[in-house]
């Protein structure tokens, strides 16, 4: 038998759990919870008990005891910046959470969760590429003003995940290789993987692309002029950045499927969207390549909306000169976890101490 690893990723209306056996998965399942379900619960810290015993409760509906498993390994939540890497869960890193300091976030339990079952069955608990990775360089975090600094905050787990993949099928380490690597979902992140480091990337709550529901990076000037027009609160200027502008704003969904059979039956405005769209990830994914002074070995195109062939052909044709485009669909985020945990397991990379 291979090593057997429970992954976690707690989310803010479901925690979602699965067993696997090396890479293969035995078990998964989606535990919701419904806004009654939580009410009782004045802080995300204070789930604890009540997501440890779903998550036992649907072990042992699979048949799947504790002693049976190798490693837990629960999605890393709002810590301290760190280097990628799968970490160790140690009281440190635990007080962090359990202390929010970088804010309540339902991903802080992950690395709670992770050790408390850990510790019940005597074995590892692991976290893997928490948001909070940042590998930048200094040249990368000057922003224009001493007063802003620009700051790594991304889809680390899912950019390593498919970094890892792709230098697998290319046969060469992660850490041998230049890739340029573009999270497409309901925020963008397009990084710089510089020899098995993340050296730059832009903040997909503030910077890059726009989104199906985020609004990227704007005209500064202008936006400052609407923050001061007494239009918008500031927590609603917020939620407009984060969840109201982008393709909804301008369409009125956030839904890629529907832009695109807009676009097909002849909405020019939802025809320009998607042009736009992936004419501002080309634009990202060439100022990323610039990073890497052109020697890039793969553009790789991930996240959810690197489903949609037609969208992934639109910025294919774009950046195609700068080095072979592979396309790897998806946030596979339980399996992430799990490869993360097995790299460790079988000797392949070090675990870190946080």
């Amino acid at each position: 038998m291979g090593f057997r690893i429970l992954a976690i990723n707690p989310g803010a209306t479901s925690t979602k759990i699965a067993i696997f056996e090396d890479e293969r998965p035995l078990f998964k399942k989606t535990v919701p919870h419904s806004m009654e379900d939580l009410r009782g619960y004045p802080r995300v810290m204070d789930q604890i008990p009540y997501r440890r015993d779903l998550i036992l409760a649907a072990l042992a509906e699979a048949g799947i005891a504790l002693g049976d498993l190798s490693a837990v390994v629960g999605r890393g939540g709002l810590l301290r910046s760190i280097p990628g890497g799968t970490y160790r869960v140690n009281e440190t890193m635990v007080g962090d959470m359990k202390s929010a300091a970088r804010g309540e976030h339902a991903s802080n339990l992950g690395a709670v969760l992770a050790l408390d079952l850990g510790d019940r069955a005597g074995i590892p608990s692991f976290i893997v590429d928490p948001v909070s990775v940042d590998e930048m360089e200094p040249v990368a975090r000057i922003s224009g003003s001493p007063e802003v600094e620009r700051i790594s905050m991304f889809h680390a787990l899912n950019h390593k995940a498919v970094a890892h993949r792709v230098a697998t099928e290319l046969g060469r380490p992660y850490e041998d290789l230049n890739l340029v690597v573009a999270h497409l979902g309901s925020g963008v992140s397009v990084a710089a993987h510089r020899r098995g480091r993340v050296v730059d990337v832009n903040d997909a709550k503030q910077e890059g692309p726009f989104s199906p529901e985020r609004a990227g990076g704007l005209p500064a000037y202008d936006l400052v002029a609407l923050c001061y027009s007494g239009r918008y609160t500031f927590d609603e200027m917020k939620k407009n950045l984060m969840s109201r502008w982008g393709m909804a704003a301008y369409l009125g969904t956030k839904d890629l499927q529907e832009v695109e059979a807009r676009a097909r039956g002849g909405d020019e405005k939802a025809a320009l969207l998607l042009d736009a769209f992936a004419y501002q990830v080309a634009k990202e994914i060439g100022a990323q390549a610039a990073v890497l002074e052109g020697k890039v070995d793969r553009v790789v195109l991930t996240g959810g909306m690197a489903h949609s062939k037609e969208l992934m052909a639109k910025v294919i044709a774009r950046v195609s000169f700068i080095a072979p485009v592979a396309v790897v669909p998806g946030e596979e985020e339980l399996e992430a976890l799990a490869l993360g945990a097995l790299r460790v397991l079988r000797g392949e990379e070090a675990a870190k101490d946080y």
